[in-house]
């Protein structure tokens, strides 16, 4: 049966200890895909893998009875292009995390933020004034510092790593659109479920199985840690503010950070530790302006100026 609507609650430290909890998993999902495509599966059989094992438990939680009525969307077309967007922003990230630490990806993925600020105007008209538009740029130099293209440093598999942190972006962007439209659940079954029907094909023709225990380990995981992800993530925003939790995501570099130099051995040198402060610096003044709007201390800039 459908768990019924809970009422929203106040209970911001819980939530933020939730939130902590889910960047635990998000960050467990990249280690296990990295560790999987590392040992030689095919990183579309690894993001297939990773949604087949997502909608099998919410197909396990809502149960046959109620399937139907949450696979029903009030908007069509824009739940596929979400599941669509959120589908290629795990292929990228999972070919790029052959070739790129996990430090770095999750630096160049903290530009979402950024991303969304760009074009939330013209996507969703809601337009940002010059001084949030000088941090957009300020957090694209940081990623600049990060891959510092032009110097011998930069790894090609930096543009897949950009363009999963697009692709995310989109997908964001058309969850807004989905507010108040869709519930929770039938938002969960789309984004598993465009994922796993695009990526089956094409996985199911260049399988391969795990080598070893750890191998096998990750590959029933992944799945998991991406529905407990998505919906402990849930549960904390109905119990605080999404501004008063944004700020958190930027910890996730310490858990990316720290899984790389654990599981993998790599230790980041200084530059991706600047360049990602630079990032975070630009997207925490971003989340204050927003802050400092909605309070309307600045109604000038709700207008672009």
């Amino acid at each position: 049966m459908i768990a019924a609507v809970l009422p929203v609650e106040e209970r911001r430290g819980f939530a933020i200890a939730l939130m902590l909890v889910a960047f635990l998993c998000f960050t467990m999902i990249d280690t296990c895909a990295k560790w999987l495509v590392l040992s030689g599966l095919p990183p579309l059989e690894v993001a297939f893998i990773r949604y087949a094992g997502h909608l099998l438990i919410i197909a396990g939680l809502v149960g046959p009875r109620d399937w139907r009525g949450v696979a029903r969307t009030n908007a069509p077309l824009v739940a596929v292009l979400r599941g669509g967007f959120l589908a290629g922003a795990t292929i990228f990230n999972f070919f790029a995390l052959r070739y790129l630490p996990l430090s770095v990806t999750s630096a160049i993925f903290f530009t979402v933020p950024l991303w969304i600020c760009l074009l939330g105007g013209p996507m969703l008209g809601e337009w940002i004034g010059p001084r949030r538009a000088t941090a957009v740029a300020v957090g694209f130099a940081g990623i600049l510092i990060v891959t510092r293209p032009g110097l011998g440093a930069m790894h090609w598999a930096v543009l897949l790593s950009i363009g999963a942190s697009l692709c995310a972006s989109l997908y964001f962007l058309q969850t807004r659109r989905l507010a108040g439209i869709d519930s929770t659940p039938t938002q969960q079954v789309y984004a598993a479920g465009i994922g796993t029907l695009a990526l089956a094909a094409p996985a199911l023709l260049d399988w391969s199985w795990p080598g070893d225990l750890v191998g096998w380990l990750a590959f029933a995981a992944i799945g998991g840690f991406g529905w407990a992800g998505h919906q402990i993530t849930v549960i904390a925003h109905r119990m605080a503010p999404a501004t008063t939790l944004a700020p958190f995501v930027y910890l996730q570099i310490i858990f990316m950070t720290g899984a790389g130099w654990i599981v993998f051995g790599t230790v980041p040198d200084v530059w991706v530790f600047v360049g990602a402060a630079v990032v975070v610096a630009s997207g925490l003044f971003i989340w204050m302006r927003e802050r400092r709007l909605e309070r309307g201390r600045f109604p000038d800039e709700k207008l672009g100026h």
